[in-house]
């Protein structure tokens, strides 16, 4: 019995040795991508974030046939989310208030045309999860629910690299592979196989932020679509008001 009692004993410790262990690894990793994008009082004061860009979006049956809009895109604590498109043919923006999310097709030429739906629950978690993800830089999703799990080493386009999935839910999942020299993120990949790189640098705040952000996503049809967003501005802390996040009145006053 007290044999029995000390190898439950000796088992349990060698169990809590191991995850100290992977928790030690995965917050020096965390720590160490957090200080390649910015020193920590930067980053603790983050409160918005506003891009300005292109959005290019590559047909998948013709590389050679391209689309472009102009894009802003605004996150701000807490989990609020816009993100507008406009191209020649249609003004597309979706966005996150809270617990509630929407999406409005317009006409560019006719502000009396256009389509409003209300988003359902995936989508709005979604959409949380990407705001939480644009504005945290990597730490405390534990306090959402969710959970940050070290993956172990990984060799990423020949650089070493440590893998890092940031699960906000089983079907919401955003692995990411940091070069483990400097913390720079190397790669990112969803749980649907969508797959990210950022390039170029550019400053703001004192934080780095990519100057290009390549999104490759696999169709149902087995295509591959290719979106890039090339930003051309990006403000830290501006203050934006709520009417800017809420769904849209159906219809004028």
């Amino acid at each position: 019995m007290i044999s029995s009692l000390l190898r439950s004993a000796t088992a349990a410790t060698a169990a809590l040795v191991l995850t100290l262990a992977a928790t030690a690894a995965e917050t020096a990793i965390i720590a160490k991508a957090r200080a390649h994008l910015g020193p920590e009082a930067a980053l603790n004061g983050v409160k918005s974030i506003h891009f300005v860009g292109t959005l290019i979006t590559v047909d998948p049956t013709d590389a050679t046939k391209q689309s472009r809009a102009a894009v802003e895109i605004f996150f701000q604590a807490a989990d609020q989310q816009r993100i507008k498109a406009t191209s020649d043919k249609i003004i597309e923006i979706t966005a996150l208030n809270g617990y509630d999310a929407w999406t409005r097709l317009q006409d560019p030429a006719d502000a009396s045309k256009w389509q409003q739906t209300l988003l359902v629950a995936d989508q709005i978690k979604r959409l949380r999860a990407t705001t939480w993800e644009n504005l945290a830089f990597y730490r405390g999703l534990e306090r959402r629910g969710g959970r940050i799990e070290e993956q172990g080493a990984a060799t990423i386009d020949g650089i070493a690299c440590q893998k890092v999935a940031f699960i906000h839910a089983p079907n919401i999942i955003f692995t990411r592979f940091f070069e483990a020299a400097t913390g720079r993120l190397v790669y990112t990949e969803t749980e649907s196989g969508a797959t990210m790189r950022e390039s170029g640098e550019q400053v703001a705040g004192g934080i780095r932020f990519p100057k290009t952000l390549v999104q490759t996503t696999k169709l149902p049809n087995g295509l591959l679509q290719t979106v890039t967003l090339n930003f051309e501005k990006v403000t830290v802390n501006e203050v934006f008001p709520g009417s800017l996040f809420q769904v849209p009145a159906l219809s004028p006053k």
